[in-house]
């Protein structure tokens, strides 16, 4: 007995721990479908590691009586998560990519990104408006978002309507569409509602606290980018379209290791031709825009909001 008792402790003794990567994530129920998403992929790709998610809480969850765009702070939605990975308390941290600033912080980059869900926005009917549209809802009728950029495109093609923000999650936003009396409909993202299971809500398919949008198509080796801004009101609007040859080979090499980071995203397995042609694609059609006159409107935009 005492026998079978050592050698049991021996070998558990001997028995190699796994190695635990630590995930931080929002605490949302949408954020934890989106990180659940990725540490399955991760567990596929490395089974000899143990993944933990650690979910906390950030300003722009706590703060929900204030538009975002008025809060006057940068890194809503992350800031808690990246002093989580300053103070080694995560390893990594999962985002979507439209919550992280432009600018990330000095050490931090982004080591993937994951294939996109739909890139439309969503029109969610309020449940007397079932079967409408927003160009049939009755003159004044208020939809909702919290997107400076969505509200300034709609407001141009539907100015019939008024807009006005509405915060909190998405299980959030969507209980103040069906039990307020105060909006007829709601603007999300599409791929929000599909990582939810909740796509029989769309009615419609249409960086959110600046009115500009940007959409990336690749074909044939042609890498086509378009750009456009708005002004709050939707009345001013400016959109181009740039293209850039790319190519990235079937088998890459990595690229060099004293150089792997490009606008904050580590691609080892994608040459540094294509990251550059892209970046300077995204530099050159910025240029052409502002030279337009975008700068103007933005400025304009920014001065309207702060005063409101």
């Amino acid at each position: 007995m005492s026998g079978n008792g050592n050698a049991a402790a021996t070998a558990e003794e001997d028995t190699p721990k796994m190695r635990v990567i630590r995930v931080g994530t929002r605490k949302s129920q949408l954020a934890r479908i989106q990180t659940d998403s990725v540490v399955a992929t991760l567990k596929a790709l490395y089974p000899g590691l143990q993944f933990e998610i650690i979910a906390m809480s950030t300003t722009g969850d706590k703060i929900l009586d204030t538009a975002l765009s008025k809060i006057g702070e940068k890194s809503l939605f992350t800031k808690e998560l990246e002093h989580a990975l300053e103070r080694n308390e995560v390893d990594l941290v999962v985002h979507s990519l439209k919550d992280l600033p432009t600018v990330l912080p000095p050490g931090f980059t982004i080591g993937a990104v994951c294939k996109r869900e739909s890139p439309y926005d969503a029109v969610v009917f309020h449940p007397k408006f079932v079967g409408k549209t927003l160009e049939t809802l009755p003159e004044k009728s208020v939809v909702g978002t919290s997107s400076l950029r969505r509200a300034a495109q709609l407001q141009r093609k539907f100015p019939h309507l008024e807009f006005r923000n509405i915060r909190g999650n998405l299980n959030t936003r969507l209980r103040k569409l069906d039990e307020l009396q105060e909006f007829s409909a709601i603007i999300l993202a599409a791929a929000g509602l599909q990582r939810m299971g909740w796509q029989n809500r769309v009615g419609q398919e249409g960086g959110c606290s600046v009115p500009v949008a940007v959409h990336t198509a690749i074909k044939d080796g042609q890498l086509y980018l378009t750009g456009g801004v708005w002004s709050l009101n939707g009345a001013e609007t400016m959109q181009d379209t740039m293209q850039t040859t790319i190519h990235v080979p079937v088998q890459h090499e990595d690229g060099p290791e004293d150089d792997p980071q490009l606008v904050g995203i580590t691609a080892r397995n994608i040459p540094r031709q294509p990251q550059l042609a892209a970046e300077n694609l995204g530099i050159s059609l910025a240029t052409l825009l502002l030279n337009k006159g975008a700068k103007n409107i933005l400025d304009v935009a920014r001065q309207l909001n702060e005063a409101h």
